[in-house]
This record gives C-alpha cells, sequence and structure tokens, in this order.
C-alpha cells in the first residue's frame, strides 16, 4: 500500500511540476529533464508513470479541460450553453495550459499519440456539441447537428487562436455573441 501511495504522490508531482513549467516556460521550454527537476524525481521514475512528456502534458491539458466540463462523468446532457461557458472558462480560467492546448492543434499534431488524442478529443467533443444542438432543436437532422457542432467549434477556436495572438482580445464576449448568432439559433 505505502508503495501505491509513493506512486500517487510522485505522479502528482510530476503533474503540478509540467503545469508550473507549461505556465512559466511554454512547451517547447517543458523538456523531460525539467519536468524531472522540477517534480525532484528520476527518468526511470517518470518513465514508470508516463510513456513520454507529450503524455504528461496531455494529461494536465485533459485535467483543466475536465475540471471545467459542466458533466464530467456524462451523469446529465449538455446545453449548448453549458458547453461554451465550459469552452470559455477553459480559455479563461486556465490561460497557460489553454495556450498550449491551442498550440498544439496550431502546431498540427497529426501523428503520434499527441496527434491521436487531440483527434479523438475533438471527436468526443464534436458528439457533445451535436447531442446539444439537436436536443435544443429536434428538427435538425443527426447530419445537420454535427455540422453547425462544427461550426461553433470552429468559431470558438477561430476566436481563442485571435485571443492566442492578442491577450486583450475579449474572446469570452466575442465567444457568446458568435453562438448567439442566427446559425444556432433555435
Amino acid at each position: 500500500m505505502a508503495r501505491y501511495q509513493a506512486g500517487i504522490r510522485t505522479e502528482a508531482r510530476i503533474i503540478d511540476a509540467t503545469r508550473e513549467l507549461l505556465g512559466e516556460v511554454g512547451l517547447d521550454g517543458t523538456t523531460l529533464k525539467a519536468i524531472c527537476d522540477r517534480a525532484g524525481v528520476r527518468a526511470g521514475s517518470f518513465y514508470n508513470l508516463f510513456a513520454t512528456k507529450e503524455d504528461a502534458v496531455l494529461r494536465v491539458v485533459k485535467d483543466a479541460i475536465r475540471a471545467v466540463d459542466p458533466h464530467p462523468t456524462g451523469d446529465a446532457p449538455d446545453s449548448l450553453h453549458e458547453l461554451v461557458e465550459a469552452y470559455i472558462s477553459f480559455v479563461t480560467g486556465q490561460p497557460d495550459v489553454a495556450r498550449v492546448y491551442l498550440k498544439i492543434a496550431i502546431s498540427g499534431a497529426t501523428n503520434g499519440s499527441l496527434g491521436d488524442s487531440m483527434k479523438r478529443h475533438h471527436h468526443r467533443r464534436v458528439a457533445r456539441f451535436a447531442a446539444a444542438i439537436a436536443r435544443e432543436n429536434s428538427a435538425l437532422s443527426d447530419r445537420e447537428s454535427e455540422a453547425r457542432a462544427e461550426i461553433v467549434l470552429a468559431t470558438l477556436s477561430g476566436l481563442a487562436f485571435m485571443w492566442l495572438l492578442d491577450p486583450a482580445f475579449d474572446f469570452a464576449h466575442r465567444a457568446r455573441l458568435a453562438v448567439e448568432a442566427p446559425l444556432v439559433a433555435h
């Protein structure tokens, strides 16, 4: 039992170190060595818990997204409003992690576990947005709901990219305005 608890504490130190480094030096400066040094662990201990540095980074991003998820256990249906507010909360409430997430998306991470994870996340997010849109407008077909979900997410992502370029850009206000547009109206 003590060995298990030590592993949990080591994992938490690695995640905390990764989160701190991402905020301080960004994705490029968050090296395996820097994570291990900050967490006070050896590379072998790191590799006992994570296959790659990218896995630790993804864990930080997933934890941040889960923290603002309106229904992380899937115990209730999402509304479009809740999902949009969660996206806004992620970007504005966890700006360092949101910047890393956006930079990964911009970099075109299309190969390997990082790219696969980003694609799976996108497909799950589209499905949740599409289901929320369908519940709010039952006249839409599944295909129309999915297309609208893609458009809403593309709009939110585009606004988030603008915020990435200009931190003074009022992302939250623009995101709320965008989803009030006739495209997603009932």
